[in-house]
Formats: structure tokens, sequence, C-alpha cells
């Protein structure tokens, strides 16, 4: 089974690697880089733990390793979470993935959609939780990012994020096997 890899904080601060040349060094795998931040399609079939340990052999820092069936992925797409919300060059719609499932229940109880910092003047907003993902839009200003670090706060479980064009360009690379 296919699987995607979403690496956590790739190519800021000084994590600093070659997402392209990873994926030339791991061509055993059927590995197709995406863009720049450490976001992977894994065509052939590969036990998680092998895979996971090959890809940190190849990065010089520790960093979180996202995995997740390529099956997950498309099922996502499928039900188009962003289909009746707003979209535009001043909005991002983005999906966090997280390291591991989320706990039931969760540490508190967690309104959807939650808007940071208010429901009248949102920066960020939080429309959906499934299973992995969380799914949302914020505003391209500089202050909503630091509410993206909240949610993994919130949540308790480490993350990162995508743009959905990133998932997007995911699915039509998975839609070519």
């Amino acid at each position: 089974m296919a699987s995607v890899v979403f690496l956590r904080a790739v190519n800021v601060g000084t994590n600093r690697c070659q997402p392209a040349l990873i994926a030339k060094q791991l061509a055993k795998f059927g590995v197709v880089n995406i863009g720049a931040v450490g976001t992977f399609v894994v065509r052939e079939n590969v036990r998680e733990s092998v895979l996971r340990a090959a890809l940190a052999r190849k990065l010089p820092f520790k960093c979180e390793i996202m995995i997740c069936p390529a099956k997950a992925i498309v099922d996502l797409a499928r039900r188009d979470p962003f289909a009746h919300q707003p979209s535009g060059p001043k909005i991002t719609q983005f999906v966090n993935v997280l390291h591991k499932p989320l706990r039931k229940p969760l540490p508190l109880p967690l309104p959807l959609p939650l808007n940071l910092p208010s429901d009248n003047k949102w920066l960020l907003k939080v429309i959906a939780i499934r299973n992995r993902f969380v799914l949302g839009l914020y505003r391209r200003e500089m202050k909503a990012i630091t509410y993206l670090g909240k949610i993994e706060k919130l949540l308790g479980v480490p993350a990162t994020n995508r743009n959905w064009n990133t998932i997007q360009k995911v699915v039509n690379i998975l839609g070519q096997d």
C-alpha cells in the first residue's frame, strides 16, 4: 500500500535538508518529493518502521515523521472539506497532520468551528478534525501563524501544517498510479 510522509519543521531555522535529494536516495521505495518542506508520496509497499528508519538516516537532524496510508489522504480529499468555506488570495486552506490519532476524549472540549482569536474577528478557523487531520483556514496575516502553534498545544499532539494545495498535489500523484 502506498503512503504519504510529512516531515515536521523541515527547512525552517536550522533544520535544513534537500527533500528532492532524499527522494532520489530513497528511489527504491518509489519516493516522490512534493515541494521543499518534506512531503513525500511513497509508491511502494514499505513497512512503516522501515520507511521511518530510512528517512531518519537521510536527515541531518531529528524531526517528527508523520506517515499516513495513501488511502487516508485520498479519502480526506474526496470529502471536499473546503467546499463551503471562504477562499481567495487572503485566505489559506490548510491541513494539520497529527503525529498520532487523538486520544478520546480530548484533553478539553473543542467546539468546532474553533475561531482564534475570536468568533467575530478570526485569523484562524478550525472547521473539522478527522482522525489525524485538522482542517482549517487562516488569514494571510503574520499574526495568524502564532495561532497554528496553538492547535498543537490544544490537542496535545505534535503536528505539521500543509496547504490544501499540497494535499491536492499528493492526490493527483496518487491518481497517476
